[in-house]
């Protein structure tokens, strides 16, 4: 892998923070990556990782872990996550939420437009995002 993919993973994410609404800002990142040849996203929530599958090559983003040692692992709640989702978070806040209501990963699929929420009990909810168009 080259820092070119780097670059080209760096530059969407800024352009699609950008373009975002305050609330439902989701798509325009996605839309963003999905523009610049990311087909898939997958975050390990207690880590707080990202693995980006790009054209260019794939690139990890390690955020602050939420969970350092052993921890139990939260129970899958669906509605947690969507109550979540209808509010005005912060990222950080959003992936905390998303720990606190189960979700051990999940996947973003930027071709299909959809996400998908696991519990590490094998419970999952997989979502379809609205397409949108960036300025």
């Amino acid at each position: 892998m080259t820092t070119d993919a780097i670059s080209r993973l760096q530059a969407p994410m800024e352009r699609g923070a950008a373009a975002r609404p305050k609330a439902g800002g989701f798509p325009y990142l996605a839309e963003s990556l999905r523009q610049a040849g990311v087909t898939h996203c997958r975050m390990a929530v207690p880590a707080n990782a990202f693995l980006y599958l790009t054209e260019h090559g794939d690139v990890v983003v390690q955020g602050e872990p939420l969970v350092t040692g052993f921890a139990l692992a939260p129970r899958f709640d669906e509605a947690a996550l969507r109550a979540d989702q209808a509010s005005e978070t912060t990222f950080p806040a959003f992936v905390r939420a998303c720990w606190d209501a189960g979700i051990a990963w999940y996947d973003v699929d930027t071709a299909a437009r959809t996400c998908t929420y696991y519990g590490s009990d094998g419970n999952s909810y997989t979502e379809i995002y609205p397409f949108v168009t960036l300025p």
